[in-house]
């Protein structure tokens, strides 16, 4: 049994399988998306979603599904299946799986009679192009394999209906054909590496339906078109290759191209390698001199916060330090571009939010420890050093120190933290004033350039920022602890927000702590009793008011939610390496548990990564995106801290 198999049982059993996506991306944007079963449940889905830079900003459906049909002695069984009114499935398709690995990649066999057949499936590394394997693993006569492609060319935030808008003409190309639906859009070629027969036949597929965006409250219902279908003979042992992209292919290149794309995958054989592939997913090479994070899939564009976030854990977690470097670079030239107010990088989205100066101080000190000092210092001290005298100067359009060295953000018209939900324009949690991880993040951020001054022989200003470091730790203990033991959120005007939330954990976390030990292990067990889940850390107790733990429904009620009560992995991250500075070797056993439910997770939800968030109670379902890196970045973090710590164990 694979560490990622599928049987029969699972695959039929429309309850079971429809929840559970596939995920694929490349390096240049694209992805593909869709059920276990091949079944789309969200706009979102498609076997080639591509960037189109010349229309916007947002990817774009291509190729929506492929459909595929055996024929053996006239007879036709179609492998495809699609969703329509009334809770009907045609064709069903499905009812042919016999089982399913998603190691490498997506591997389906489908079983007519005497025909097995295998495909496999693969986005090439830095084309937007899908490479689709069918062998015939067994047959007892004549086959025949009928490809038929369903074109969208849509953003995938709407959805297409049938119109005669479209053009209808297509291009031979040698083994298939290419077809662009309309102005501004790349053709779309669609070939095999065998020579078949294109049969023109243009019609509407219409009226399929997406049940994730009926379930969302959203318009769920869409027309595709096919231009015909291609046909193929296939033989007992034989392999034919199928290509879509945006550039045609020579088709007697189809098979080593295919087997070059195998060659480049890690397969997902563990938890962490796993993870290793679902961090690759999210990094995006602009081109040769810009590289990005994307927040998460599907909807997620490049985000400054979930940046800096996640690129330790994407990249340094998995021994992947030129990533760090390429990403950090791309993202160092936007903040001067901010700081220094110049026209902003717009593939980098809400980097003037308050706190993405001092989460890519974070992302850096945890580079640090993994380079020596003076490559440090000759690589980010001047970035390190000029945005702690931008934000020191007041300088930030949002983020303003006071007099007792702790700062303050205006969250009151417009959500200023990772809470950033709102509904008709206002904050569903309007944090404002000092915030309790701003203010730990700004005194990590001091006490670290602190330690570069001094190891660079600058001690009077390392000296000044130990006396602005001293003055922020007595202001922010003075200013978040409470009588009950642990933190308050946010304080503003005298006013105190006494909800438990899980921002408090961070400054338990970093390697500069405003709090002793005995206040971290306080305010631990707060977190530890009213807010951790085998899932994540609840984005509020279920003992505070407002707390709604499910994220479902309209968009108005999932936005209420959203961080009132929802769990979310990325603060497990934070958790653990908290409770292990706390009770240190003592405290193993306990942080290794808590990666127990995110194995089981590989084989839930999106295979092989992360939701973007979990009900806050049982039995804690995966919502939102179905991919997110901020989530699969720091269980990355986690484990290889935890690996670390093991190495510590004396052995005999």
């Amino acid at each position: 049994m694979g560490y990622l198999k599928f049987d029969k049982n699972t695959l039929i059993n429309l309850e079971q399988s429809l929840p559970k996506e596939l995920l694929r991306t490349n390096q240049s944007g694209a992805y593909l998306s869709t059920t276990l079963i091949g079944c789309h449940t969200r706009k979102y889905h498609g076997l080639l979603v591509t960037p189109v830079p010349e229309i916007d900003d947002d990817n774009h459906v291509l190729l929506s599904s492929l459909d595929e049909t055996i024929i053996q002695h006239g007879a036709e069984f179609n492998l495809a299946i699609h969703k329509f009114g009334g809770e009907h499935y045609s064709p069903k398709g499905h009812k042919y799986i016999r089982e399913l690995h998603t190691e490498i990649v997506p591997r389906v066999i489908y079983r007519v009679g005497g025909v097995v057949l295998a495909k496999q499936r693969v986005l090439h590394y830095n084309e937007n192009r899908i490479l689709i394997k069918y062998t015939l693993l067994d047959a007892h006569s004549k086959t025949t394999l009928r490809l038929r492609p369903l074109l969208a060319f849509r953003n995938v935030n709407s959805l297409t209906q049938e119109n005669d808008t479209i053009n209808k003409e297509y291009q031979e190309v040698k083994n298939g054909i290419g077809s662009c639906l309309y102005n501004g859009y790349p053709t779309l070629f669609m070939q095999t590496n065998k020579k078949g027969n294109f049969h023109s036949l243009p019609d509407w597929y219409k009226g399929i339906e997406y049940s994730k965006e009926q379930e969302r409250g959203y318009p769920y219902k869409e027309d595709l078109y096919t231009p015909g279908y291609l046909e193929v003979e296939i033989k007992k042992g034989e392999s034919v290759y199928f290509s879509a992209g945006t550039t045609p292919i020579n088709p007697t290149s189809l098979k080593i191209t295919y087997e070059k794309e195998i060659e480049k995958r890690t397969a997902r054989s563990s938890l962490y390698n796993c993870l290793k592939n679902a961090a690759h997913q999210f990094i995006y090479h602009k081109n040769s001199k810009q590289d990005y994070i994307i927040a998460g899939y599907p909807w997620f564009k490049v985000r400054a916060r979930d940046l800096f976030i996640s690129l330790p854990g994407c990249t340094l977690s998995i021994d992947e330090k030129h990533h760090f470097e390429s990403i950090m670079n791309t993202a160092l030239a936007a903040i001067h571009k901010f700081t220094h107010n110049e026209p902003l990088d717009t593939n980098i989205k809400e980097i003037d939010q308050p706190d993405v100066l001092l989460w890519a101080i974070w992302a850096i000190q945890q580079y640090c420890k993994e380079s020596d000092v003076q490559k440090l210092c000759s690589t980010y001290k001047k970035a390190v050093l000029e945005i702690v005298d931008f934000i020191k100067n007041n300088n930030h359009p949002n983020l303003k120190i006071q007099e007792n060295g702790l700062l303050t953000t205006d969250g009151t018209k417009k959500a200023s933290s990772w809470m950033n939900s709102s509904i008709g324009g206002k904050p569903v949690t309007p944090r404002t004033g000092f915030l309790v991880e701003f203010n730990a993040l700004w005194y990590n951020a001091i006490c670290f350039a602190g330690q570069i001054e001094t190891e660079g022989g600058q001690h009077q200003q390392a000296e000044e920022l130990t006396q602005l470091g001293n003055l922020i730790q007595e202001s922010f203990r003075t200013k978040f602890k409470n009588s009950a033991g642990y933190l308050f959120d946010y304080v503003d005007n005298g006013y105190v927000d006494w909800s438990v939330r899980p921002n408090m954990i961070i400054p338990l976390a970093l390697d500069y702590s405003p709090l002793d030990k005995r206040e971290r292990k306080s305010v631990l067990d707060y977190v530890t009793k009213e807010l951790l889940t085998p899932k994540g850390i609840r984005s509020l107790s279920p003992k505070s008011q407002g707390y709604s733990p499910t994220y479902f429904g309209p968009q108005a009620d999932r936005d209420y939610a959203y961080h009132q009560g929802t769990a979310w992995p990325w603060l497990m991250g934070f958790y653990i390496e908290a409770y292990l500075k706390i009770f240190g070797l003592s405290g193993l056993s306990f942080a290794e548990n808590r990666l127990v439910s995110f194995e089981d997770e590989m084989s839930n939800n999106c295979i092989a990564t992360i939701s973007e968030m979990y009900d806050g109670n049982p039995p804690f379902t995966g919502r939102g995106a179905i991919s997110f890196a901020m989530n699969v970045a720091e269980i990355l973090r986690m484990l290889k801290l935890i690996k670390s710590y093991n190495t510590l164990i004396p052995t005999e």
